[in-house]
């Protein structure tokens, strides 16, 4: 009896019923759709390091070729403004010089002067007496290659701020052919130059002598009144008006005239 339940109880339900096998196949069928298999992606596309390198030295060529024509260009302005400057510096320099007086070159024509700066200043606005009068002495050089006698008409001139003055040099050309000079000139001592103003003179201008002429030159001078206002200046009582000749010869491609030292073909005459 025992043994007959037994084999009743094994025989009333199988291990694996039709529902069961349903059940599995729905769940097998819906995780495959709720998770598909991951489909390979595609692989990335880009340059690749030879393509990289070849960029990047021609991005280092163009820089340098940029900077190259950069310098090429700024080096050439230079030269260009360095040559100008050149050419004008010899004009600049004089017309400095003669406007302001500066390493004591007298102001060359009136200028800034007003007529009342023409008037002699018979007093001292300082003391209310008579104004002292300056002594102006002056002085004549010849570069050692020219063969010129230079010297000055006159020893001194004696003259009061304001008033005008003429004075003379001579020139003689001692050798035997046509020599042409230059002069240049200064006021001692420096601080009475800005008030030396030279409405005439001689100076920076061609001087071409004939073979043995001899020639005078003018010099039409006075001294600004406005000295007798400087404290630095008012008390000077000598001045000493300088002239130096040289040999001069124009430049045939700017036409301006230019010191010349090559003199050694002019003979002195006897």
């Amino acid at each position: 009896m025992p043994f007959a339940t037994a084999s009743s109880s094994r025989s009333t339900r199988p291990a694996w019923s039709p529902s069961h096998l349903v059940a599995a196949r729905h769940a097998s069928t819906t995780t495959t759709r709720a998770s598909p298999a991951p489909t390979p992606s595609a692989p990335r596309t880009g340059p690749s390091a030879s393509d990289r390198a070849r960029l990047e030295e021609e991005r280092r060529r163009a820089y340098y070729s940029q900077r190259n024509n950069s310098l090429l260009l700024y080096t050439a302005a230079t030269f260009i403004l360095g040559v100008g400057v050149t050419y004008a510096a010899v004009p600049l320099y004089r017309a400095f010089c003669a406007q302001t007086g500066f390493s004591g070159t007298p102001i060359v024509g009136l200028g800034r002067y007003a007529p009342t700066h023409l008037i002699p200043a018979w007093l001292d606005p300082r003391t209310g007496k008579e104004t002292q009068r300056i002594r102006v002495t002056f002085n004549a050089d010849s570069s050692d290659a020219l063969p010129w006698k230079f010297e000055p008409s006159q020893k001194e001139i004696w003259v009061l701020p304001g008033e005008t003055a003429l004075a003379f040099y001579k020139a003689w050309n001692k050798g035997a052919k046509d020599i042409t000079g230059i002069a240049t000139y200064n006021v001692a001592p420096d601080k009475i130059a800005p008030y030396f103003a030279k409405v005439e003179c001689f100076c920076f201008e061609e001087q071409r002598l004939l073979a043995g002429e001899e020639v005078d030159l003018p010099v039409f001078f006075f001294i600004d009144r406005d000295v007798m206002e400087d404290p630095s200046a008012r008390d000077v009582k000598e001045v000493v008006l300088s002239y130096t000749f040289f040999g001069a010869k124009r430049n045939q491609r700017n036409g301006q005239l230019e010191p010349d030292t090559d003199l050694s073909q002019v003979s002195m005459s006897e």
